[in-house]
C-alpha cells in the first residue's frame, strides 16, 4: 500500500515470488471510468474507489477461502479502505511503502506509459491516512531497494 509511485508494483510482485503465490495488480481492476478520470488528471473519491476496494476485497474472500496466499498491490490510503479489505480477511497483512514526497516525484517524473499523471500526486499525500499501530501493517522505506525491502518482509512473516 501506499501513493503511485511508491513501489507497490514492484515490490509486490517479487515479494509473490520469494513467497510463491499469486501476485495481483490492484490497478487492474478499477473500473474504465476510474481510469478516464485519474488519466483526466481528477483525483478519485470514495464513491469511485468503492466498486474497486470491493472487487479486491472479492479477490482476498475467495483466496482466504481457498486457502492461498496472495499478494495484491493497492493503495489502500485510507483507514476505512483497508477495513473493506480485512473485513474480506481479516488476517491480511498491510505493507505500507513510505516515501518522502521529493522522491515519489522523482520516480513519477521517470515513469512512462502509466495513467496517473504526477499532477496527482499531491492528492494522493492528502489522501493518506498511515495505517494506525493496530492495523497489522508494517511500514518500510520506500527508499531501501526493493532487495531490501522484500528481504525484510520475507524475515518478518516467517517471525510473526
Amino acid at each position: 500500500m501506499g501513493v503511485t509511485g511508491a513501489g507497490k508494483t514492484l515490490i509486490g510482485s517479487r515479494l509473490a515470488v520469494a513467497l510463491d503465490v499469486a501476485f495481483i495488480e490492484g490497478d487492474d481492476y478499477h473500473p474504465l471510468a476510474n481510469l478516464a478520470l485519474m488519466r483526466g488528471g481528477v483525483a478519485l473519491t470514495d464513491a469511485d474507489r468503492l466498486p474497486w476496494l470491493t472487487a479486491l476485497a472479492a479477490l482476498l474472500a475467495a483466496a482466504r477461502r481457498d486457502g492461498q496466499g496472495l499478494v495484491i498491490a493497492c493503495s489502500a490510503l485510507k483507514q476505512s479502505y483497508r477495513d473493506l479489505l480485512r473485513a474480506a480477511d481479516p488476517d491480511v497483512h498491510f505493507i505500507h511503502l513510505d516515501g518522502t514526497p521529493l522522491l515519489i516525484a522523482q520516480r513519477l517524473a521517470h515513469r512512462t506509459g502509466h495513467y496517473m499523471p504526477p499532477s496527482l500526486l499531491d492528492s494522493q499525500f492528502a489522501t493518506l491516512e498511515p495505517p494506525a499501530p493496530d492495523e497489522r501493517a508494517w511500514t518500510m522505506n520506500a527508499e531501501d531497494t526493493a532487495d531490501a525491502i522484500v528481504n525484510a518482509i520475507v524475515e518478518r512473516l516467517e517471525t510473526t
